[in-house]
C-alpha cells in the first residue's frame, strides 16, 4: 500500500505539538521534513534544532530532504537529531558513490536516498539505484511548496518502477511536489510508493479524509 508523508514545511509551527498529533491521529506513515540552505534553492527552512523537536514529538519515521549543496556537511546533525533517512539531491553533488559512502559511515542504521529535479533525466541516474534505498522524483522545482505538478514526473515514475522491478533493487520511490487526491493516485498507479504532500494536507478541513483519498 501506498505510504503518506506529510510535508513538515506546510506545518503550523507556532502549534507543533498539535500538528504532528494531528498527523499521527489521521494515519500518516512518515514526515518528511526539507532542510534548505539559501544556496542550492532560494529558500531557508529550517535545520537540526527544530528536527531534533519534531523528533521528540513523534515516533514517526522521518524522513530528511536535504535541498543544499555538500548535503553531507550537515547529515551529521541531522542523524543525530533524529533522521531516520537522509536524502540528498543528486545535482548537489559532485560524486553520488562518494556522497553515498559518506552517509553510510554516518550511521549504519540510517536509509539513504537520493532526489532528482523535473529537468534531470531518468537514464543520468540508475546506476545508483542499486546503492540507494529511495529514490525522490521531484514532480516540482524544489524550494517552494504549493507549486503545480508536473506531469512529466509520471513516465519518470514508470520508468523507475520497471527498472526497479526488472533488477530487483530494493528502492523505494517517493514523489514530492503538487500531490493531492488526483495526482497522488496517478503517482500510485505509476509505481509510486512514497507520496509527499504538504500544501493539500495541511489546509485541508480534514486531514485524515485527505490521505484516505490519496491512499485510496
Amino acid at each position: 500500500m501506498i505510504k503518506i508523508a506529510p510535508s513538515m514545511l506546510s506545518a503550523n509551527f507556532a502549534v507543533l505539538s498539535e500538528e504532528l498529533k494531528s498527523i499521527e491521529a489521521a494515519g500518516a506513515d512518515l514526515l518528511h521534513i526539507d532542510i534548505m540552505d539559501g544556496h542550492f534553492v532560494p529558500a531557508i527552512s529550517f535545520g537540526s534544532e527544530i528536527l531534533k523537536q519534531i523528533s521528540n514529538f513523534t515516533d514517526l519515521f522521518l524522513d530528511v530532504h536535504i535541498m543544499a549543496t555538500n548535503p553531507e556537511h550537515c547529515a551529521k546533525l541531522l542523524i543525530d537529531a533524529g533522521a531516520n533517512n537522509i536524502t540528498f539531491h543528486y545535482e548537489a553533488t559532485g560524486d553520488v558513490i562518494e556522497t553515498i559512502n559518506k552517509l553510510r559511515e554516518m550511521s549504519a542504521d540510517i536509509m539513504i536516498g537520493m532526489s532528482i529535479k523535473p529537468l534531470t533525466p531518468v537514464d543520468e541516474i540508475l546506476e545508483y539505484l542499486p546503492y540507494l534505498d529511495m529514490i525522490l522524483v521531484m514532480s516540482v522545482e524544489p524550494g517552494k511548496g504549493g507549486q503545480k505538478f508536473n506531469i512529466e514526473a509520471l513516465d519518470k515514475i514508470e520508468q523507475l518502477r520497471r527498472y526497479i522491478d526488472e533488477n530487483s533493487f530494493e528502492c523505494l520511490i517517493e514523489v514530492d511536489g503538487g500531490i493531492n487526491g488526483e495526482t497522488g493516485k496517478d503517482c500510485a498507479l505509476a509505481g509510486a510508493d512514497v507520496l509527499v504532500s504538504g500544501t493539500y494536507l495541511f489546509r485541508s478541513e480534514n486531514i485524515e479524509k485527505s490521505i484516505e483519498k490519496i491512499k485510496n
